[in-house]
């Protein structure tokens, strides 16, 4: 795969290369059918890692060397090759609780020791030093620390000076920082609005894992794109991590992706987030009469992640809250349990990402269900 690469960087310079390379047949549908697609290099065309590498300089001010940039299927795909190039079987890994379970089961499946951090509104659901040396005593010394801001399933995200104690506090103890930020640019009412679309953590440390998607911001969850910003002695090892999963990411997205970094579509997309934010303070507006209990400060993303409060005397937990929901008002929610396996039965989380006729109508069926 990485001959693919030399020869597209060859026939990008006028180079006539005939390739008797990769198990890819010459022949071609014929036109009408379906739109061929060839491999690309296991972490992504150029054109696309220095479109990402110019979006950080756009977004952040943060130079980002394309060759250090990695297109994967997917942030899922980049968190599996991440996980396996960064960690051993046997290492210790924190994550807050709740949190995305995803982390929890590819690191369990590649047999690493999940080190859960519970959170709660003391630390707005995010880890904390404090916490971390907590772990540590209580478990023994980390390998790795996973970090996602804004969070999902509260929506909270990381300033800057709880971000950069966080990257202090690994740094100083060797711990390989993770930071998921996926939900960059969908953030609301952000205090300082130098950081109003969230805080890279390549800005802080040059040495941290950061991973993004296309699927989120730009709404391309189909497409199956993400991408990983690796420290430069990682991208070996994840390149050829990369050619064996997936060989490379998907060709069409890949393209289609060039067009997601350019001022209109920027436009575009913050157009919608603001619609977010319109959902977002419909459910913020219907807290009192909802009468759940303690929410999570939806500081980004597109979700609300809530305690059911007295609700739970009436419906046990939020797994029978949710399934009684469905049933009798035609209104899906997500059970805590998913994100947090302590205390998730507590809590509920609405997406607001199908906009705000859908969540005034989901409002509406919620409150009548509860006084029914």
């Amino acid at each position: 795969m990485r001959i693919t690469d030399e020869i597209a960087r060859r026939r990008a310079g006028g180079h006539d290369v005939v390739s008797l390379c990769a198990g890819e047949p010459s022949a071609r549908p014929a036109p009408g059918t379906f739109q061929p697609a060839g491999y690309t290099g296991p972490l992504g065309t150029a054109p696309l890692r220095e479109a990402v590498a110019g979006h950080y300089r756009e977004w952040y001010g943060v130079e980002v060397d394309p060759a250090t940039v990695a297109i994967t299927t997917g942030s899922s795909g980049a968190f599996q090759l991440a996980f396996l190039a960064a960690f051993d079987p046997g290492d210790r890994v924190a994550l807050a609780s709740p949190g995305y379970p995803a982390y929890r089961n590819i690191l369990t499946a590649l047999g690493v020791q999940v080190i859960e951090i519970p959170t709660g509104p003391e630390t707005r659901y995010q880890p904390t030093p404090a916490l971390l040396d907590a772990a540590v005593e209580e478990h023994g010394d980390l390998a790795g620390l996973i970090l996602a801001s804004p969070a999902n399933p509260t929506g909270t995200m990381l300033d800057r000076a709880a971000l950069t104690a966080l990257v202090a506090w690994c740094s100083l103890r060797g711990v390989r920082l993770v930071s998921d930020e996926i939900y960059h640019g969908i953030t609301f009412d952000a205090a300082d609005t130098r950081d109003c679309r969230g805080v890279t953590a390549r800005e802080l440390d040059p040495e941290a894992i950061v991973i993004n998607s296309f699927s989120k911001y730009w709404g391309m969850t189909g497409w199956r794109l993400g991408w990983a910003l690796l420290p430069d002695s990682m991208v070996a090892p994840f390149e050829a991590l990369a050619s064996n999963f997936a060989l490379s990411p998907p060709a069409p997205a890949q393209e289609l992706a060039l067009t997601a970094f350019d001022a209109e579509t920027y436009a575009e997309r913050d157009a919608i987030v603001e619609g977010f934010g319109r959902a977002r303070r419909l459910i913020l507006d219907a807290e009192a009469e909802l009468q759940w209990g303690v929410a999570a400060p939806s500081d980004g993303a597109f979700y609300y992640y809530s305690e059911l409060g007295p609700q739970l005397e009436r419906f046990g937990d939020s797994v029978t809250y949710s399934r009684q929901l469905l049933a009798g008002a035609n209104v899906a929610v997500v059970p805590g349990v998913d994100f947090d396996p302590v205390n998730g039965a507590r809590a509920v989380r609405l997406s607001y990402a199908a906009g705000e006729p859908a969540v005034a109508e989901a409002l509406e069926r919620i409150l009548r269900f509860q006084r029914s």
